[in-house]
């Protein structure tokens, strides 16, 4: 039977079971990712797993998030992750080496490759045919650990690509225009396969960001063909080893279908504050601008800043804008500098930051207090920015940049980038694994970086208060606040518990406390957003025991079950309704009631009874009965 191109991918990885969507499989990995936001936790999971080698062909450290050095928890934490580095046999990337998905798609990622990263937006690597999916920082702890990571097979969603972009347009436009079509659930449950004559027409830092921001959708991963335009582009970074043609067997069916016309997409914009609150940039009428910020990696590559500087040129940034931009890694930073266009930005009046995420994790720039700012990022939820009150605008380069020179916001300028033949390489910034019996044995462990919580082995009955009740969509943001504040602190549990979803509510750590726990109860799509497992780990330290939802976000899901908390959603959806704050739960006969998916839960406030659902494997079941993932991975073997 003619297959899809993601089916193509996973049957080449799989170890374990079959290519049924909605049933669990079991594929090899052959890299790893991570960033030093979820990095510290990582390799702490990584030690308490007791390993003796990596078991992927090829995992990197990047140093890309908390970059802000206004104490010592940062450069502490980048400290630790470099020891981990070297003692496991990592390559790593210094701080100032750019940003991991940039970097991993110049210089690591490969057609045919898996890949898992503790970061959402991992499935940029899609652009190269890479099956690039972002995972919690315990699933890739385990993937380097033994080589394997558990998936819910998705369906597979093509997305029909025809004619051309307009000069004026960006491949953000796109994935934007599919975002309005769709909504930041659109994707769940999917893989985005994008397809058609129009895929010749992308370069690959293209195919990149539009699989960059299908984590926006709610996707599991985004995959692009690996054809002439992807082997040139590897050629063009000197990387003919990993030259390799893939696409779909002709004849494949998909189980979604949306066609795109390219050559019809104008300008767009997200507004706040989701990425799929997209209208197009005609349709606002002279929005003033305070701030412009340009980078991420989503729009950081080299194509996006050389049209960003051609936009630029000769002209000045408007008096009343803060123009701020951020290259994605230390190999463009030197060729914007070689070729003058640095110049040109600086001449500007543009403010030059390293290479790295910075503004898009809230690591610095925040905005004025009711500050515009239009970023070229891929999220702009409330208060990501660090400034609560901010409006926070997504946007292309070309828009960000024309925006910027005219100080309200604007469509982005015609611009015509050629594709390079050859790109510099800048190792400097990479330190690599040293031969087994060199490396060291010990971990640099600074005074912040703490133990992660550890979940006793299942109870069969829980009777605990409903602690939180919320509504749709609730991000990994809300749950876990990320700004510079915060980001320091990402290897410290106790200190974080105090901020629990602080962007809703002002006293959900007392509230946890005086009731030693309890239950969350959450409306459609919970844990969107990032793949942090702090938003996990926290409420576990916290104690909450289960999550009561009409629908999880995927990732968010998995770390549930990796803390060892319940994901359980309505049966009746209505009862969300019907349950408030402070109710006091019953869930009983647990053991049984999760092995055949359905739970008898009693709401002993209000007399009420009603029936929860475990929608998930047997793995999944014995991962919750040993109290979370560490406990039960130590021994596993596939």
């Amino acid at each position: 039977m003619p297959k899809t191109l993601a089916y193509k991918l996973i049957a080449s990885h799989l170890l374990d079971g079959d290519l049924e969507a909605g049933k669990e499989v079991c594929l090899k990995i052959n890299q790893t990712l991570t960033q030093d936001s979820t990095g510290t936790m990582v390799y702490l999971q990584l030690e308490a797993l007791d390993v003796d080698k990596l078991a992927t062909d090829l995992s990197v450290a990047y140093i890309d998030h908390n970059m802000l050095q206004a104490g010592f928890e940062n450069a502490d934490d980048h400290a630790f992750i470099q020891s981990a580095a070297e003692k496991y046999g990592l390559i790593f990337s210094k701080p100032g080496g750019g940003i991991c998905h940039q970097v991993h798609l110049e210089r690591f990622g490969r057609p045919g490759a898996t890949l898992i990263g503790s970061d959402s937006h991992t499935p940029t690597a899609g652009g190269l045919g890479s099956l690039a999916i972002g995972a919690g920082g315990l699933d890739v702890a385990v993937a380097m650990a033994k080589g394997f990571y558990f998936l819910t097979l998705p369906k597979v969603y093509e997305v029909y690509l025809e004619g051309s972009l307009k000069a004026n347009c960006n491949a953000k436009d796109v994935i934007l225009t599919i975002l309005k079509k769709l909504s930041v659930k659109g994707g769940v449950g999917y893989i985005m396969e994008y397809t058609g004559p129009g895929v010749k027409s992308l370069s690959v830092p293209d195919r990149a960001t539009i699989c960059n921001m299908g984590a926006e959708l709610g996707a599991t991963s985004s995959v692009f063909p690996s054809d002439q335009v992807t082997q040139d582009f590897l050629r063009a970074h000197h990387r003919e080893e990993d030259v390799l043609e893939l696409g779909p067997d002709p004849g494949a069916s998909y189980d979604a279908r949306l066609e795109i016309d390219l050559s019809a997409i104008e300008p767009m914009v997200a507004k706040p504050h989701s990425p799929d609150a997209v209208v197009p940039v005609s349709e606002i009428d002279s929005l003033k601008v305070d701030q412009v910020a340009i980078g991420s990696c989503t729009n950081s590559s080299y194509a996006d800043l050389m049209a960003v500087a051609q936009i630029l040129k000769g002209h000045r940034v408007h008096p009343d804008v803060s123009l701020v931009i951020s290259p994605g890694s230390a190999n463009i930073l030197k060729m914007l500098a070689e070729n003058g266009a640095l110049a040109t930005m600086i001449a500007s009046g543009a403010r030059i930051l390293e290479s790295a995420c910075g503004p898009c994790i809230g690591m610095g720039q925040a905005p004025k207090s009711k500050g515009i700012s239009l970023r070229t990022f891929n999220r702009n939820f409330k208060g990501r920015s660090g400034t609560k009150d901010a409006q926070i605008y997504l946007v292309s380069p070309q828009t960000a940049a024309s925006s910027a020179i005219k100080g309200y916001l604007t469509p982005g300028q015609e611009v015509d980038i050629p594709r390079l033949s050859s790109y510099d390489h800048v190792d400097d910034y990479f330190i690599y694994p040293k031969e087994k019996d060199q490396r060291r044995k010990d971990l640099v462990m600074g005074p912040n970086i703490k133990p992660f919580p550890l979940n006793d082995s299942l109870e069969d009955q829980i009777q605990k208060r409903v602690l939180l009740k919320v509504q749709d969509n609730v991000t990994t943001d809300d749950i876990v606040p990320s700004h510079a504040g915060l980001l320091p602190y990402r290897s410290n549990i106790p200190h974080l518990a105090h901020y629990a979803f602080s962007t809703l509510v002002d006293d959900f750590y007392d509230r946890a406390k005086e009731n030693d726990g309890g239950f969350i109860l959450a409306g459609d799509n919970y844990g969107q957003g990032s793949s942090r497992e702090h938003a996990a780990l926290v409420p576990l330290y916290l104690g909450v025991k289960a999550v009561l939802a009409k629908s999880f976000a995927r990732i968010h899901r998995s770390n549930l079950i990796n803390s060892g908390i319940l994901p359980l959603t309505f049966a009746d959806p209505a009862i969300y309704g019907l349950v408030d704050p402070e109710d006091e739960l019953l869930l009983d006969n647990l053991h049984e009631g999760l092995t055949k998916g359905q739970i008898l839960a009693f709401n002993k406030t209000k007399g009420l009874a009603f029936s929860l659902e475990f929608k998930g494997s047997p793995r999944e079941l014995a991962i919750l009965l040993a109290g979370g993932n560490l406990n039960y991975s130590k021994n596993l073997e596939v």
